[in-house]
């Protein structure tokens, strides 16, 4: 048992289910996206883990770019200003992209994203997010491919932080209230 384990309410998601969804997510893609050579996206920092093994899942003919947003800032909630501090480096019209998120939670930077790649030319722009929580929703937008759907809970672990901590623990996990309690 880790030292961050200790603040972990329950774990939602174990890191085999967590890998058996992810496999599964890659073989949907696969299959939409055969000899298309989509652009996948990665949101940073949280869906960095997630990335890593949904392209390993995904065997097709792709490349990998990084965005980093924020919304957040070191807050439990969006302050809905989404402000990139990273862009991507290529040219990306025609592209069909996929987005990789952590985490669907207001909607504010995905909804933001997808309007900012289609107005740079992306042929399409679907989204792959590894958590979905709809009771958070402010913004009218889903996934395309959902790895779960989770309650309005404070999860962390596989790339998901609180201030920075707990993403590489290898399940996501409901943080205990106390731990964040004093925002």
């Amino acid at each position: 048992m880790s030292m961050m384990d200790q603040d972990i309410l329950k774990v939602l998601y174990t890191q085999e289910e967590i890998a058996a969804r992810v496999k599964e997510l890659g073989d949907q893609m696969y299959k939409d996206f055969k000899g298309k050579n989509p652009l996948f996206v990665s949101v940073l920092r949280g869906a960095f883990i997630f990335m890593a093994d949904i392209v390993r899942a995904c065997q097709v003919k792709s490349d990998v770019e990084f965005i980093a947003v924020s919304s957040y800032g070191n807050a439990t909630r969006s302050s809905g200003a989404v402000q990139i501090t990273h862009d991507i480096q290529q040219d990306i019209s025609g592209r069909n992209l996929v987005v990789i998120e952590d985490i669907l939670d207001s909607g504010n930077t995905l909804s933001f994203l997808k309007q900012y790649f289609l107005t740079k030319g992306a042929a399409s722009v679907s989204i792959c997010t590894l958590l979905d929580k709809p009771s958070r929703r402010t913004k009218v937008i889903t996934a395309d491919y959902i790895g779960f759907t989770v309650p309005d809970e404070f999860v962390v672990g596989y790339g998901l932080d609180y201030c920075q901590k707990y993403r590489n623990l290898p399940y996501i996990g409901v943080l205990k209230p106390e731990v964040y309690s004093g925002e």
